[in-house]
């Protein structure tokens, strides 16, 4: 049986900021793909190649894949940290496959990430028509709610039901992470409650992604990703801002997996990818371009 008629075997691993997460598919010939493995390790400090490696290999075990038997191994985010990859997607595209594999219909991508946060528009093939994205030194990431927290001295998995306990929530400033922070030692300064800052940053978080929504004009069911999709305080303050903005016709959409949208975007990818060579290789053959 040839490789374009046999189901394929994909990995793909999406090596982000603070984290690094892969996937292992089998896809069959109609495209459809079934989830063998995932893994997530969060860098902590540690050299990322390492935890790159260590995740790969723990996915492929979990997968019980053959490191040999992968067809594919598609890397999106830091790429050049994945060694023996067979090739790169950017992560926008590999977002927006994730986003619409794990919410059918979706029709825009908001990718809430450690390092930056994107709006993105796409089509029923997942193809990306548009997007917006924040800068680096915006308060609307991560890595700025990883900050605060650990300022305030609680734990990523206590900022949702803490923010959601809030009664008088403050606003935070929402452009500069530096004065975003400022406003928070000022606020604990004043005694305003940890859950009361909490819900502050998340509204103010949502704010401008409610504007990057509004400026990659997404219309539809729109799948929550990355990391913060998790953030159950977040979501809840995105949902509230959007209730009163009659102007975005979205409908927020997630999944317990939203954090692998990358990497889940990265191994459908290079199963496609490596379908197309396949069928090159033989058409060459075919042809007598090249000899076997």
């Amino acid at each position: 049986m040839s490789a374009v008629e046999r189901s394929v075997v994909a990995a793909g691993i999406d090596v982000g900021t603070s984290g690094v997460k892969a996937v292992v598919f089998r896809v069959d010939p109609a495209g459809n793909g079934a989830l063998l493995a995932k893994v997530a390790e969060r860098l902590r400090r540690r050299d990322p190649k390492v935890v790159v490696d260590h995740t790969l290999e723990t996915a492929l075990a979990a997968a019980e894949v053959d490191p040999s038997g992968v067809d594919y191994l598609a890397s999106t985010g830091e790429g050049h940290l994945v060694e023996h990859r067979s090739g790169h997607f950017y992560g926008m595209t590999t977002h927006a496959r994730g986003a619409s594999w794990l919410c059918p219909g979706a029709r825009g991508a908001l990718d809430m990430g450690a390092l930056h946060a994107r709006a993105i528009r796409m089509d029923d093939r997942a193809k990306v028509l548009g997007y917006a994205m924040t800068s680096q030194c915006a308060s609307g990431s991560g890595q700025f709610i990883e900050n605060i927290a650990r300022y305030l001295g609680v734990t990523l998995g206590e900022l949702g039901d803490l923010s959601q306990r809030s009664t008088a929530p403050e606003k935070v400033s929402g452009i500069c992470a530096v004065l975003a922070e400022t406003d928070v030692i000022n606020m604990v300064s004043r005694g305003v409650k940890t859950a009361d800052i909490l819900k502050g940053i998340h509204l103010s978080m949502a704010d401008r992604l409610v504007k990057l929504l509004r400026s990659a004009k997404i219309d539809g069911a729109v799948a929550l990703t990355g990391g913060l999709a998790a953030d159950v305080g977040l979501v809840g303050a995105l949902e509230q801002q959007l209730a009163g903005d009659k102007r975005l016709p979205v409908k927020l959409v997630s999944h317990p997996d939203a954090i692998y949208a990358g990497a889940i975007g990265a191994a459908l990818w290079g199963a496609v990818r490596y379908r197309m060579l396949e069928r090159r290789r033989a058409a060459a053959v075919t042809t007598g371009e090249v000899t076997t």
